[in-house]
């Protein structure tokens, strides 16, 4: 059996690759029950874990600006051109 990367050391990329994959084999019915919930215990972390990634994207891509009111709002983040 090929020993796997631990979830959290996967880039999205790996991740969503590998949870597409055990999806399939989900999908397929062909494994024994033991196994089935071993699959989907490891699609369950590999779907958290890309979760966390999109939303630590998604922060990186947002900023809080000053508003008209004094205040701060959120406002996309607005990349200067090289």
């Amino acid at each position: 059996m090929v020993k796997k990367k631990p979830v959290n050391q996967l880039r999205f990329e790996q991740a969503f690759e590998e949870l597409a994959a055990l999806v399939g084999k989900l999908e397929s019915g062909d494994q024994p029950l033991e196994e089935s919930l071993a699959i989907f215990e490891r699609g369950q972390a590999l779907a958290a874990h890309c979760s966390q990634l999109l939303e630590q994207a998604e922060l990186k891509l947002r900023q809080l600006a000053p508003d008209e009111s004094g205040g701060y709002s959120e406002s996309d983040l607005e990349l200067e051109a090289e």
